[in-house]
């Protein structure tokens, strides 16, 4: 079973999150990019990073591009979950490395689709 971690400092976005994706997955969660970024770090074997962008004490955008700096995890597929529309964050986040941009409020199905996509093939 392959496992997502869900960043997101919200445990209502969270719980969404696994509802949307269903009993394929594994799940482990982070409330912020600092929790984040220590589980995925320790954990090689995370496929699928589901990530906010303003959350306290790190931001999403900052864990991205500190898991794609190298080491073990910069493999790991990103996708951002996230409120924020702004071109200007968007770009940041492609240029860092995330396979996606999905706004809140979301539609299950296009958020298990993704997943699906890129844990998969």
């Amino acid at each position: 079973m392959k496992k997502v971690l869900i960043v997101d400092d919200s445990p209502v976005v969270r719980q969404q999150v696994r509802l949307a994706l269903g009993q394929s997955y594994e799940f482990i969660e982070a409330a912020d990019g600092a929790e984040g970024l220590s589980k995925v770090t320790a954990d090689p074997e995370i496929a699928m990073v589901i990530l906010d962008i303003n959350m306290p004490r790190m931001s999403g955008l900052e864990m991205l591009e500190k898991i794609k700096e190298g080491g073990k995890n910069a493999g790991v597929h990103v996708v951002m979950l996230t409120g924020e529309g702004q071109h200007s964050m968007i770009e940041r986040a492609k240029k860092a490395g995330a396979k996606g941009w999905i706004v809140k409020p979301f539609k299950a199905e296009l958020l298990s689709a993704a997943v699906r996509r890129l844990v998969l093939g």
